[in-house]
């Protein structure tokens, strides 16, 4: 009807134009006759109740093919300048149409990445071995939903920018929930951070990997870092290679993850030997008395530190901000006189925000030569505001003092 309406124009313009004077706008009152036609029709077709894909044509048709392709088109344009026809259907009823097609539009994503993740789950439960894409494991699923959601996006556009505009937010907040995979309750509102909305749960389901690729290396290395206290510390470096060596061994399994994955994981496994290491540190059970004795374990956890760090960068880790943690702790065991401490606990606290009195009060019982009033002068630094780096990463806040 469409196509028929702008030939038909397109031949009053060439063959009837010239017959008539122009005071009869002739071209005008056909145009007025046909968009009254196709007004009245498509009053009476939104009497019905309309399909999702009736609705989506008729958006298109009214807000999109017949203003642009047909009112618009070159040899039309210029002869209808001047001429009102108004739209085919009354602003109101656009809108509701609107807010229908966008309903029908947000609950067709929502089904359709739940078909989607339906069918990856399938894969999963009946074992299938994944695809493999460039000697790397490899889902369609991130694709599907990508698709799923530009698509709806495009097909708003389709009917208007402006309608565009409105889906996305809408569509962003279902992938948002999608991700999340607990509620399919409508929210038509964008939340105040959409970014931080969608990155948290893929977050979350980024550490949930990581935990159930790295909890049986974790488990394995507990009872090696036991052995630190276990033996007052005796040996410090061959136990520590030992937890090296056991980590070298199930770095094969990781070959295959993504790049960027991969150095993600390397830097949890990082921090983990990091953390575990000081939590060692904090048990409050090792005191040394006499300086020579201090030096010697700061000589030992400085070494430990290079070996931690050495390994982890060979692999790939990016935790350049793990570099401090153990040398400095090894510097303050080191040092003798309590104004040089002070110095480097206002110095760790900027790097380690996180550093509290608890933690501070478990490393200064491993020098038994250090007066009550020296540490609690000591430990007084920490009530000044170091005006710490930002942004900060948690450390000592996973550790445990005791």
């Amino acid at each position: 009807m469409g196509r028929t309406m702008k030939e038909d124009l397109e031949a009053v313009v060439e063959r009837l134009k010239p017959l008539f004077p122009a005071d009869f706008h002739v071209v005008a009152a056909y145009a007025e006759s046909y968009h009254a036609h196709f007004a009245a029709q498509l009053a009476a077709l939104t009497q019905f109740e309309l399909c999702p894909r009736d609705t989506y044509m008729l958006l298109v048709w009214v807000q999109n093919l017949y203003p642009n392709d047909i009112l618009n088109s070159p040899k039309l344009a210029p002869e209808l300048q001047g001429v009102r026809l108004g739209t085919l259907l009354p602003p109101t009823q656009i809108r509701l149409l609107e807010a229908t097609f966008l309903s029908n539009e947000v609950a067709s994503v929502r089904e359709l990445t739940a078909r989607a993740l339906e069918l990856e789950s399938n894969r999963w439960t009946q074992d299938v071995a994944p695809q493999r894409l460039d000697a790397r494991c490899h889902s369609e699923l991130a694709i599907d939903i990508i698709q799923i959601i530009s698509q709806g996006h495009a097909k708003a556009e389709s009917i208007t920018l402006d309608l565009g505009t409105q889906i996305k937010p809408l569509l962003l907040v279902e992938l948002a929930t999608f991700l999340r995979r607990t509620s399919v309750e409508q929210r038509w509102q964008t939340p105040p951070d959409l970014r931080s909305s969608l990155l948290s749960p893929l977050n979350e389901l980024k550490s949930h990997g990581f935990d159930t690729l790295l909890q049986s290396l974790f488990g394995g290395l507990k009872p090696l870092f036991k052995r630190f206290t276990q033996t007052r510390w005796a040996a410090p470096q061959q136990t520590l290679e030992e937890i090296i060596s056991a980590v070298a061994e199930r770095m094969p399994e990781f070959s295959e993850l993504q790049d960027c994955f991969r150095e993600e994981l390397l830097e949890v496994v990082h921090l983990h030997l990091v953390k575990e290491y000081i939590a060692r540190l904090c048990k409050r059970r090792l005191v040394l008395k006499t300086a020579e004795q201090q030096q010697q374990l700061a000589g030992h956890v400085q070494a430990n530190a290079q070996l931690i760090q050495q390994f982890c960068t060979q692999n790939g880790s990016p935790a350049t901000w793990l570099h401090h943690a153990l040398p400095t702790l090894a510097e303050i065991i080191r040092l003798q006189d309590p104004s040089a401490i002070k110095i480097e606990v206002a110095t760790y606290a900027t790097w380690y925000p996180d550093f509290s009195k608890g933690h501070l009060s478990a490393i200064l019982a491993i020098k038994g030569n250090l007066s009550s009033s020296d540490a609690k002068s000591i430990r007084s630094i920490l009530d000044i505001n170091t005006g710490a780096h930002e942004p900060s990463k948690a450390l000592f806040s996973l550790i445990k003092v005791g």
